[in-house]
């Protein structure tokens, strides 16, 4: 995974915003599609990036993920 290290700059913080914006419409889009699980998986992932250092996005991805998981089976369970 690449470092979570950020350049402390307006341009990269704006940027660090906008492809959220982008993610979390693409995993809403595809929990939409019947793949709740793997938007899940990746939305837990962005917590874990964006947690430290970019707190407003860290609670948008975790409110999703929480939003999300009530489509989802109980965790550690294959089906």
């Amino acid at each position: 995974m690449a470092s979570t290290e950020a350049p402390a700059t307006p341009e990269f913080d704006q940027a660090v915003t906008d492809l959220s914006g982008i993610l979390l419409s693409s995993l809403q889009a595809l929990a939409d599609a019947g793949h709740a699980e793997q938007a899940c998986r990746v939305a837990g992932r962005a917590c874990a990036v964006l947690r430290h250092h970019h707190g407003a996005e860290w609670r948008s991805f975790n409110t999703l993920l929480h939003r999300l998981a009530r489509r989802t089976g109980p965790v550690g369970v294959s089906g």
